[in-house]
């Protein structure tokens, strides 16, 4: 199905045409992206101007739609009135977006209050455990998880989603296909019954500039933006930025004053952002303290020898001395170890150290 007129197409074909002198500015994209056409070329067209204008006003938009549909891509054009509102909001919202997955699918995540959970790729374990709970929470909560599919706490994002719910996978690169390209099995897992979103026609190649105007759409997605880790320069932290710009909440995981990842989120918190433990704080956050309970933990009851035993891991001890503060025998604890990693509360690392699930 393609819904896109004419003149939104035409908007999306500049940027894809525009996209190596988009990238010798790309400090600018934000003013840039929120020219119009003919004020676009005149910024960056260069000697290319005139051949750029001819290629605009011979172009056959037909064509972009046949591409789109033989790359089993929908498209949207801000024109729709299904276009999501909380798009428009932007400075510069996107002429077009090309969806895998389905419009419907689009839609229905688009209504289910969606909340951008971003950070580092390089991502600690803890990190990576957070996101992920997070999302499965959200997800199972009945809110869209919105992420942008990078390695670290993006991809932890959108699996923990996927356990419980739907997910929205906002891509650097046209839809069509996976960005980085290791992610092509979360790709598809995503797209299998959620979708992936881009404002690129297919066969745009990847530039720098194309993630800082990726991250303007997560958070232009979003009712909420929320940085699980992030250095104090990581470029997840211009989401929650915009989302402040657009007067929606921001949160962030709290994290070690003396780690380098946590100096984006904790930066986040001295000035303001919401505190976020968990899903029920976020939800809090979006609806009033106690309006909306967060899904229940669905993993099993634990038993107090094993609560006592999770408790002294999540303080960041090796197995050994865990075993030893918690006062259980070493032939009794690798039992309980076993049943807390099988019921899903621990995860096994490498060297034989546990991480603690959230």
């Amino acid at each position: 199905m393609i819904r896109a007129c004419p003149d939104c197409l035409s908007r999306s074909w500049l940027l894809g045409r525009l996209a190596g002198h988009l990238e010798q500015v790309r400090a600018q994209i934000g003013p840039l992206l929120a020219l119009d056409d003919d004020e676009l070329i005149a910024a960056v067209g260069g000697r290319e101007r005139p051949t750029i204008e001819r290629q605009r006003a011979d172009l056959d938009t037909q064509a972009l739609t046949d591409a789109a549909q033989a790359a089993g891509i929908q498209v949207l054009c801000g024109c729709d009135p299904q276009f999501p509102p909380r798009l428009r909001a932007l400075e510069a919202p996107p002429a077009v977006l090309y969806v895998a997955g389905g419009l419907d699918r689009f839609h229905r995540l688009c209504q289910a209050e969606p909340v951008a959970i971003v950070g580092s790729r390089r991502a600690s374990e803890y990190g990576i455990e957070m996101a992920r709970s997070l999302g499965r929470g959200v997800a199972a909560s009945g809110l869209t998880v919105v992420s942008g599919m990078a390695r670290g706490i993006d991809a932890a994002a959108h699996r923990g989603a996927l356990e419980a719910g739907g997910t929205l996978a906002v891509l650097p690169g046209p839809a069509e296909r996976p960005y980085p390209p290791g992610q092509r099995a979360l790709y598809r897992a995503i797209t299998a019954e959620n979708v992936a979103v881009s404002e690129l026609p297919p066969g745009t190649g990847v530039r720098k500039w194309c993630f800082l105007a990726r991250n303007r759409l997560i958070a232009g997605l979003s009712a909420m933006a929320v940085v699980v880790e992030a250095t104090a320069r990581s470029g997840s932290l211009p989401v929650a930025e915009t989302a402040r710009a657009l007067h929606r909440p921001v949160g962030a995981v709290p994290g070690r004053v003396t780690s380098a990842q946590a100096s984006g989120p904790n930066g986040l918190l001295a000035s303001g952002a919401a505190v976020i433990r968990g899903a029920q704080d976020l939800l809090d956050c979006l609806y009033g303290v106690g309006v909306r309970v967060a899904s229940a933990d669905r993993r099993v009851t634990l038993t107090p020898e094993q609560a006592r035993l999770l408790e002294v891991l999540g303080g960041g001890q090796a197995p050994a001395s865990a075993l030893r503060d918690a006062r259980i025998p070493p032939e009794r604890g690798l039992t309980i170890l076993s049943e807390l990693e099988l019921a899903g509360w621990i995860r096994r690392g490498a060297g034989g150290s546990f991480a603690v699930v959230p």
